[in-house]
C-alpha cells in the first residue's frame, strides 16, 4: 500500500492532482485507490490536500495513517503535513515555493520548480498541478508515465487537453532529466 498525500493552498489544482494519480492507478495499473480530500471555506488561497491510498488489495480504511510520499506545493502545507511523512518516505515539493527544513535525513527528496515551468511552458501557471503530475510519476513512479498521461486526458476539459498533456511531458522530462 502507498499513502500519498499531495498538498498545497486552493487554486493550485491540489484536488485534480490526486484525482489524476487515482484514477491512473486505478483505470490503467489494475489497482484500488481511494481519494479523499480537504481544504478551508475559502474557494482560494486557503490551505487544502488530497490524501491518495493506492494498494493491490481492496482499501478498507480510505484515509492516511501517515504519508510514504508528501507532495507539497506551499510552505504552509509542508510545515503543516510533513510532520506526518515517514521516516523511509519521499517528499516532492515545488522548489520556488517550498523550503524544506527539518525533515529526517532518511527521507529522499525531489524539488521541481512547476509554477515557472508552466508560466515558461505554456504561459500560465495553473498548469503546475500537471506539471507535478508528471513529474511525481517520473520520480516516485507511484504510476507509471504511460497510465499518467492517459488519466490526464480523462481528468480535464477536453479544450485543455493538448496543453494539460504537455504540462505533464514538461514535468515528466524535468524528473527523468534532473533525478534519473
Amino acid at each position: 500500500m502507498i499513502e500519498l498525500r499531495i498538498s498545497g493552498y486552493g487554486g493550485q489544482g491540489v484536488i485534480l492532482c490526486g484525482m489524476t494519480i487515482g484514477r491512473a492507478a486505478a483505470l490503467f495499473e489494475d489497482k484500488y485507490s481511494s481519494l479523499s480530500q480537504s481544504f478551508g471555506p475559502e474557494a482560494r488561497g486557503s490551505a487544502c490536500s488530497a490524501q491518495v491510498i493506492i494498494d493491490d488489495k481492496q482499501i478498507l480504511y480510505p484515509y492516511l495513517t501517515g504519508s510514504d510520499i508528501l507532495v507539497s506545493m506551499s510552505q504552509e502545507a509542508f510545515r503543516k503535513f510533513s510532520p506526518e511523512l515517514r521516516p523511509s518516505g519521499m517528499l516532492v515539493y515545488e522548489s520556488e515555493l517550498v523550503k524544506p527544513e527539518g525533515i529526517a535525513s532518511s527521507i529522499k527528496t525531489f524539488g521541481i520548480p512547476a509554477t515557472r515551468i508552466a508560466e515558461e511552458g505554456l504561459g500560465r501557471s495553473l498548469f503546475l498541478n500537471v506539471v507535478m503530475v508528471g513529474f511525481i510519476s517520473a520520480v516516485t513512479k507511484v504510476v507509471s508515465g504511460d497510465n499518467a498521461k492517459k488519466a490526464v486526458s480523462q481528468s480535464v476539459p477536453e479544450h485543455t487537453i493538448d496543453k494539460n498533456l504537455k504540462a505533464f511531458d514538461l514535468g515528466f522530462e524535468y524528473g527523468k532529466k534532473h533525478f534519473a
